[in-house]
């Protein structure tokens, strides 16, 4: 069973500045993982001549990170594969198009690149872009921009229909590591030959391919509950999978974007993982919001769904092997319940920590 939508192309990833801190978090996801694109190389003048699977994770898996437009031409040209896409990696507050970036996309296009963008500043709307993309007889695609409101849905209660075990992948913050933990768990799943489905709730999940996405920040909120349980029940209606897992946006308690409820609510997971960044102290972007004590958080997950976290998994930013390994214990120690760094150590022991929870019926 798969996951994922076809292939559609190879792709130079656009993380100008971003690239290796919070900023370029959808380049992060892409370069780890995508079923929609190839990914030939990385943009980023401040990090050019690196291996972008280094700069992440401390091991190379043979993308470069290059100076610009026409180097990332060059890198996939020589990779084999002509580049056919670029994707715009950066993930800047407001959704808003940096100045600079303007320049380097208009490049993109003159060159004969399908561009596609998950801003709230639609590049479609730009008419010096479209021209361009008109010229070159290439598409813009602005990922945000939403379906029609005839087409969106509102919740029904069909959700209750679902017999598959849904697991929702939360955070303590936004930009923490959420979806890549989702995605690890579903491959995981699949290679237990557990039948599983992933619900992707933003940008970058789709950009990746996930089939049953919805991009919860271009939705107009009467809608979102019904979007999020319409995608639910189609990945079980279609698919029958054994597990069911969704993808968490923000957090619930950050000032900024406290994403999360209509998850619980509409979604209606069987068990919560949170996602969890120890060494973090204030709300990502936002000096002087301090992160909620993890405890508190668990309780407010647990008290508005009436579910259990079942884990905590952690995100290894400025912690050393030996920092996280103590921050799991520490952890352990003070909620209860296994915590576990998926991106260094695997997903094996949290897979065995969820079984008890994936027998039986909803």
């Amino acid at each position: 069973m798969s996951s994922y939508v076809p292939f559609e192309g190879d792709a130079i990833v656009y993380c100008e500045g971003g690239f290796g801190n919070t900023y370029g978090k959808t380049a992060h996801g892409l370069v780890r993982f995508s079923r929609r694109y190839r990914v030939r190389a990385v943009i980023d003048s401040t990090l050019a001549g690196r291996d972008a699977g280094e700069v992440l994770d401390g091991e190379a898996n043979g993308i470069p990170v290059v100076e610009g437009i026409a180097d990332a031409m060059q890198a996939a040209q020589s990779s084999g594969a002509p580049a056919t896409h670029l994707v715009f990696g950066l993930a800047p507050d407001g959704g808003k198009l940096p100045r600079f970036a303007r320049e380097d996309l208009l490049a993109a296009l003159h060159a004969g690149l399908n561009v596609d963008a998950g801003l709230h500043d639609f590049l479609s709307d730009d008419p010096g872009l479209v021209a361009a993309a008109r010229e070159s007889g290439v598409a813009i695609r602005d990922i945000r921009r939403g379906p029609p409101r005839n087409e969106l849905h509102a919740f029904t209660g069909k959700i209750e229909d679902v017999t598959s075990k849904i697991i929702a992948v939360l955070g303590t913050d936004s930009a923490i590591g959420k979806r890549t933990t989702a995605v690890r768990l579903v491959e995981a799943f699949e290679t237990a030959g557990i039948r599983s489905e992933l619900i992707g709730t933003g940008q970058t999940s789709w950009l990746q391919g996930v089939r049953y996405s919805i991009v919860e920040d271009a939705l107009v909120s009467d809608f979102m509950a019904g979007e999020i349980e319409h995608a639910v029940w189609s990945a079980w209606h279609e698919q029958h999978p054994d597990v069911i897992v969704l993808e968490g946006q923000g957090s619930l308690m950050n000032p900024a974007y406290p994403g999360g409820f209509e998850i619980l609510a509409a979604g209606r997971p069987d068990v919560v993982i949170l996602q969890h960044a120890p060494a973090r102290r204030e709300y990502d972007g936002f000096a002087g919001y301090p992160i909620h004590p993890l405890k508190k958080q668990i309780q407010v997950i647990e008290l508005l769904s009436g579910k259990p976290v079942v884990a905590v998994t952690v995100n290894h930013e400025d912690l050393t092997s030996e920092g996280v390994r103590d921050a799991c214990r520490a952890i352990t120690r003070e909620t209860g319940l296994p915590a576990f760094d998926v991106m260094s150590d695997g997903t094996d022991e949290l897979v065995l920590a969820l079984a008890p929870y994936l027998s039986g019926k909803r």
